[in-house]
């Protein structure tokens, strides 16, 4: 029998695909610009972004932080960066083998790094290693309008609003009336350098009446951080350097941390230090005023005027607009259709300015602080995948580094605990830290991530270079995970656990064994980790087809598969495992059935899922999970009803943004969710026949696509 090759087998599928879903090009921009944001009030959920991936700049309605204090229980007026962190001195001296406990799994002791539960050192180590490092936020910009009393206008002085986001030039148009003068102000971030520049338009400027203000907030050590701390003047130190007829820069320190701000104007200015760390600009003359600021680890020599900005901004949107791929729902009659193209549109503009960076994203992106301001790894397959599934390989590859730096601590924690290869952390920082975590400490899940999201940059890039490039992180993790799985001398086959919690996360790790996602993506990643080493010409690793042929089957219970095999009450009217995410269906959402999985029982468990979960306890991707699964089993009307369901954590604010809590009040895993689920059901999945196989068939869908890549 001879085998085709996969260069071959996948350039067939993308061209018999793509053939398919068009006729003619999709007009991107008239997709796009159905989808401009508009606001005609003040919106504290409303706040709007521009960035690059790397550095993103929240606004309120004056098209600058104006009014942080106002927003800061909304979406927060953020300046965040993916090199701005910061950490508070150590003075408790605390280590982090004061985090560490043993637990006895299978008969080994093992230490893993949890949260203490009684006040005292390992308490204050944990928490103070949960906290820093901290993303930092790294200054406000705003506008000061005086009123004809002298007084600053407050966000209720603010009248005949009307802004607008141009998601296709990724500008931000703002005007508004104070006192019967109106006010125009343009923003824009630059598309490779951490700069935002601003336009203002306004009789007022000529009274000298519109001021801008630059502030520097102090971080807290808070669960989450709105960038509005402006106590602790003495914690920190802002030094004007340099000030000029046309230019300022702001020297900052805080603890062994420093950087730079830098402001670059046209025309004569008045630049006055009110207070520490706030300073105020008052244009000397004329309606017109543009300024442009920078924020850089060190001082730069040269800062770019607004019309550069405005210029690198519109050539860098349209350039990735017209790059990967592209839906157009604009055929469809279906009453839901515009809406989830608005999803999709704006859940593409806010991962590419939020989630782009050098290292995984916070689930809060470059706005404000959550869980510390730490990225969680097991979210990074759901913040990140979307962009090889769309065509936009290199946005996924800017964060791979991630696992170069993770490597030593990885590896340390692997060792620690009696295994061999990596074991990922979960709750991390850019250099891959560990953090004492009672939950993260036992997820595993995140552990084939990697392999995953490499085998999509190989499948859209399949040369020896890839290959060779990740083989190091890929086998190293597929050693862990072949080492992890406990040979159970009862049954000769392989169990995860115990000493796991699986991704739904109400589970005790001291009994948990045999989740069925886990057990489902473990046997896919060893499987694809073999697949690398044929690729490269190596033998199989016996160890990791030991475990492949071994691994434990998903445990049923009448007829359905258990949240876990050591579970006996998984969906009854008491049952403690009805929340949060219904990871059982996640063994058919990326994953394809793979021997593991019988669609069968896998459709009697979804039917139980949907008549028994509590939905008001679930998160913003669990709805892309259970779309993704209802496609697969064939059954799109399910999965168009899952993207779009009418709860609370499943809310797609105006800007596009997932809403989930008042403490979370965006939730980038929710967009980066919906646009791998979009890709899925569209393009499909490996050996799926059917076109667009997760819109239904009833003549009220007319789905356009290209440029999408299947799903394993």
């Amino acid at each position: 029998m001879h085998r085709l090759p996969l260069t071959f087998l996948l350039t067939l599928c993308a061209l018999v695909s793509l053939a398919q879903s068009r006729a003619t090009p999709i007009d991107r921009q008239a997709v796009v610009n159905r989808h401009r944001v508009v606001l005609t009030r003040p919106d504290t959920l409303g706040s709007l972004t521009v960035g690059n991936g790397r550095f993103a700049f929240t606004v309120d309605a004056t098209g600058l932080q104006s009014f942080p204090e106002a927003y800061a229980h909304g979406i927060p007026l953020g300046t965040q960066s993916d090199w701005g962190w910061h950490r508070f001195p150590n003075t408790g001296q605390y280590r982090f083998d004061e985090c560490l406990k043993p637990y006895s799994f299978n008969g080994n002791d093992r230490p893993y790094a949890v949260q203490g539960r009684e006040p005292g050192r390992a308490q204050g180590a944990a928490d103070y290693f949960r906290q820093n490092p901290h993303r930092l936020q790294l200054g406000n910009v705003g506008l000061v309008i005086l009123k004809r009393d002298g007084k600053p206008a407050q966000l209720a002085d603010l009248q005949q609003v009307r802004q607008q986001l141009d998601v296709w030039t990724g500008e931000i148009s703002s005007s508004f009336v104070v006192e019967g003068s109106p006010i125009s102000v343009t923003t824009c971030a630059h598309a490779s350098q951490d700069v935002v520049a601003v336009r203002v338009v306004s009789t007022l400027l000529r009274a000298k009446r519109i001021q801008v203000r630059v502030r520097f907030p102090y971080p807290t050590n808070a669960f989450s951080d709105m960038g509005v701390n402006y106590t602790h003047a003495a914690d920190h130190q802002t030094q004007l350097t340099l000030p000029t007829l046309n230019s300022a820069r702001f020297s900052r320190q805080l603890d062994a941390d420093s950087y730079v701000v830098t402001a670059r104007w046209l025309g004569a200015v008045t630049l006055r230090n009110n207070a520490p760390h706030d300073y105020t600009l008052t244009p000397g003359g004329g309606e017109a005023f543009g300024i442009s600021v920078q924020f850089s680890p060190k001082a730069v020599a040269n800062v770019p005027d607004f019309t550069a900005v405005a210029q690198s901004s519109r050539a860098g949107w349209r350039a990735f607009w017209l790059s990967g791929g592209a839906v157009d729902l604009s055929g469809s009659t279906d009453p839901r259709a515009h809406e989830l193209e608005r999803r999709v549109v704006l859940s593409q503009y806010l991962t590419r300015v939020q989630c782009a960076c050098t290292s995984p994203p916070q689930e809060t992106g470059l706005t404000y602080n959550s869980w510390f301001g730490k990225p969680h790894m097991e979210m990074y397959w759901w913040h990140a995948a979307h962009y090889a599934l769309w065509g936009r390989t290199e946005l996924l590859e800017n964060s791979m580094g991630w696992y170069d730096r993770a490597l030593p601590t990885a590896r340390a924690i692997a060792t620690r605990q009696g295994y061999a290869g990596v074991r990922w952390p979960k709750m991390t920082d850019p250099e891959g830290g560990e953090t004492a975590s009672s939950v993260g400490s036992f997820l595993i899940w995140q552990q084939p991530h990697p392999i995953y999201l490499a085998e999509l940059i190989y499948r859209n890039k399949p040369d020896r270079a890839v290959l060779q490039r990740y083989r190091d992180i890929l086998f190293a993790t597929a050693d862990f995970m072949a080492s992890f799985a406990h040979l159970n001398p009862a049954t000769g086959g392989y169990d995860l656990g115990k000493g796991v919690i699986p991704a739904q996360e109400c589970f005790d790790p001291v009994q948990t064994v045999n989740p069925p996602y886990e057990l489902a993506y473990w046997r896919w990643g060893l499987q694809t980790a073999q697949r690398w080493r044929q690729r490269l010409g190596l033998p199989p690793n016996p160890d990791w087809q030991r475990v492949i042929d071994g691994l434990a089957p998903l445990a049923q219970q009448d007829g359905l598969y258990k949240a876990a095999e050591n579970v006996t009450d998984s969906y009854g009217p008491n049952s403690a495992y009805t929340i949060d995410h219904p990871a059982v269906l996640a063994a058919m959402s990326t994953l394809p059935p793979n021997g593991v999985v019988d669609p069968a029982v896998m459709q009697r468990t979804y039917d139980r899922v949907e008549q028994v979960w509590h939905w008001n306890h679930t998160w913003g991707w669990d709805f892309p999970l259970v779309a993704m699964t209802a496609a697969r089993l064939g059954r799109p009307d399910n999965a168009i009803d899952a993207l779009l369901r009418n709860v609370t954590t499943n809310t797609y604010l105006i800007n596009g943004h997932n809403y989930q809590t008042p403490r979370l009040t965006l939730y980038l895993p929710g967009n980066g969710g919906l646009l791998a689920a979009m890709a899925l059901l569209c393009a499909g999945y490996d050996g799926n026949q059917t076109p667009t196989p997760g819109f239904p068939k009833d003549g009220r869908w007319q789905v356009r696509w290209e440029g999408l890549h299947p799903m394993p």
